[in-house]
């Protein structure tokens, strides 16, 4: 099954509505910054169980209070409606 790559206009108007968010390197990305290291790995731990049972993982890391996302579906090449989902998942864990 192909995924289909997301038109230039849908990113810009998901930047656009998630302010947080912006392409970096053809990739949506985001810096979370928490309270402290036990937010941040909780933030962590929420997303990867979501990340796992969409069978869609980000590419992260984690330093301190702070965790660092980009998203990309790798085998459709680009950004696609995976990543808007899964973003959208990230800012509500975030806002909680």
């Amino acid at each position: 099954m192909t995924i289909p790559i997301a038109p230039q206009e849908e990113v810009a108007n998901f930047t656009h509505e998630f302010s947080g968010w912006s392409i970096e390197n053809g990739k949506l990305h985001r810096e979370f910054i928490f309270a402290n290291f036990v937010d941040a790995f909780g933030f962590m731990t929420k997303a990867a169980i979501l990340a796992e049972k969409a069978n869609h993982h980000p590419e992260w890391f984690n330093v301190y209070k702070k965790v660092v996302v980009d998203l990309t579906t790798h085998e459709a090449g680009g950004i696609t409606e995976r990543d808007f989902a899964l973003a959208k998942q990230m800012e509500r864990i975030a806002s909680n």
